[in-house]
């Protein structure tokens, strides 16, 4: 925030400003309104040539009434599966989010980008029915998708554990059978 006001302050007509994220680390309404203003200000006040990142979708708005306004993105796609950036820079806004795809690139826990799903899949009909950002997330049980898998996880390794005939494991098979018992725990 510190940058960003000495920017509003001293940014001028020659200035070429680089703004990533403004808002970060407040609340989604605080950040989006920062953001919106900063951008209006750096446009209508500055009038500097501004190169302005943001996840805030909205943003895109402002090329309605802000004329100096040129938006781009850089294009991405997802190819079974996994998301591919393809490093070009395309005009207009982005057609969606990339957020929980860019979460698993970055190595989030499956578990945790599949709860992401839930929980944004829950956000965006929430707001489809009310315009209400966190509408419907009262009744989204708390941590229900890794519990399940948990359990899932936890049925399958006490079958496998059922199915062994410890008395006839050498000590040598029941070390490699805990190695790989942990491998795989790691990979999950």
């Amino acid at each position: 925030m510190v940058e960003t006001a000495a920017i509003l302050a001293q940014a001028g007509e020659r200035s070429m400003v680089i703004l990533d994220e403004v808002g970060r680390g407040t609340s989604t309404y605080d950040g989006l309104a920062l953001a919106w203003a900063v951008a209006e200000a750096i446009h209508e006040s500055n009038r500097c040539r501004c190169l302005f990142a943001t996840h805030y979708h909205e943003i895109a708005m402002l090329a309605e009434t802000c004329p100096a306004l040129s938006l781009h993105h850089v294009r991405a796609k997802e190819w079974k599966g996994d998301l591919v950036l393809l490093h070009e820079l395309a005009a207009g806004a982005a057609d969606r989010s990339y957020g929980l795809a860019v979460a698993k690139l970055a190595g989030v826990p499956p578990q945790v980008v599949k709860r992401a799903r839930a929980v944004l899949d829950k956000l965006e009909k929430g707001r489809a029915e009310t315009g209400g950002l966190a509408a419907g997330l009262g009744d989204l049980p708390l941590f229900a998708l890794m519990a399940d898998e948990a359990e899932d996880e936890g049925d399958s390794l006490r079958e496998r554990l059922q199915s062994l005939d410890v008395d006839a494991l050498t000590p040598r098979e029941a070390l490699d059978l805990l190695y790989v018992l942990k491998r795989e725990a790691q990979a999950d």
